[in-house]
């Protein structure tokens, strides 16, 4: 029995120094639904999913272990049929199915890119070099330092000029996309910072959303640091029917799920590109997995722990202590 309790001590002492990996929500205040893409970069292992639908006022989060890089978009106007094939007409990524499965966005397409410290700062920023299709905002809760809230959420599909428009006005291209000259694509001659230069499309692109990647060397004023947070992306999160109103807190994206996902905020107008300056507060007592499950909270800060090594400190309450020991004990116990 001492054995057991010192097994008991050993793994509450680790808990209570342990560490997960960001947790990463996405919100869809569109007045259609989306499909998000998932790309984790060479190196970094896949999410829960590479891609999924979300339905108007809903939210499904992820984790991810310290060091994961990738990207997210949403993609639109998406028909699938039931066995899950199909195509987007925006952010498509040619696998022919709802999972991505390692494929990125074909532009145009709003992109939010991610590298997760590994004892240090997170990077993000929202990116319009590959275009435009949704209005999209990242912020950053639970975290130290600036963490800065950023995205477009100008609807530039209104503002975008005729030689960028797709087809139907559901996207805009780059000026790279749409012309494919070096100078517009920072290539051949003109793949440094010096001799690449903003055009008068990337800024007009940056006036619209001025804390938004508008060229590929747009660095200074379009990424941002964290250390230690978690990271919501809202797609759409000024809509015209929500514009300067507090939002109702959406439903989980899958009926089945036990446990809840909360996400509660308020926004205003300001003016500028990120026309949504809000505080938004997770209240998560779970999250959903790959398979469309919702984790009690308990069994996600375990999860997380089995992640590996974490500069994400957490302090468990007293009721996950009693939680884990009682998991530990259990445990043991079918073991005997």
């Amino acid at each position: 029995m001492s054995s057991v309790l010192t097994l008991i001590l050993v793994t509450l002492l680790v808990s209570s120094n342990g560490a997960y990996g960001a947790t990463f929500t996405f919100v869809n205040r569109c007045e259609y639904p989306v499909w998000p893409g998932i790309l984790a970069n060479a190196g970094s292992p896949r999410l829960d999913s590479t891609g999924f639908e979300l339905r108007k006022d809903t939210s499904r989060s992820f984790l991810a272990p310290t060091g994961w890089s990738g990207r997210f978009w949403a993609r639109t106007s998406c028909k699938f049929d039931d066995s899950g094939s199909g195509s987007c007409l925006t952010g498509d990524c040619g696998s022919g199915q709802v999972e991505c499965n390692g494929l990125g966005a074909s532009p145009p397409a709003t992109l939010a890119e991610f590298t997760l410290g590994t004892g240090g700062q997170d990077f993000y920023d929202v990116s319009l070099v590959d275009g435009y299709n949704v209005p999209m905002l990242i912020e950053g809760s639970g975290g130290s330092g600036t963490c800065a809230s950023t995205g477009c959420s100008t609807d530039l599909n209104r503002q975008c000029p005729e030689e960028l428009k797709v087809e139907g006005g559901e996207a805009c291209k780059s000026a790279c996309e749409a012309f494919g000259s070096p100078e517009y694509c920072c290539s051949g001659a003109f793949n440094t910072p010096d001799t690449c230069k903003p055009s008068v499309y990337s800024e007009m692109f940056k006036s619209a959303c001025p804390r938004s990647y508008s060229y590929a060397y747009d660095d200074a004023t379009s990424t941002f640091t964290c250390t230690g947070a978690d990271y919501t992306m809202t797609f759409c999160p000024s809509s015209p029917s929500q514009k300067s109103t507090s939002y109702s807190t959406p439903m989980t994206s899958s009926s089945s799920s036990q446990g809840s996902t909360a996400e509660t905020g308020s926004g205003s107008e300001s003016g500028s590109g990120l026309d949504y300056s809000g505080s938004a507060t997770g209240s998560a007592s779970g999250f959903e997995t790959g398979t469309g499950e919702t984790m009690l909270a308990d069994g996600s800060w375990l999860a997380g722990l089995a992640m590996g090594d974490s500069n994400r400190i957490f302090s468990p309450t007293l009721p996950q202590l009693a939680f884990t020991a009682s998991a530990v004990f259990f445990a043991l116990l079918s073991s005997v």
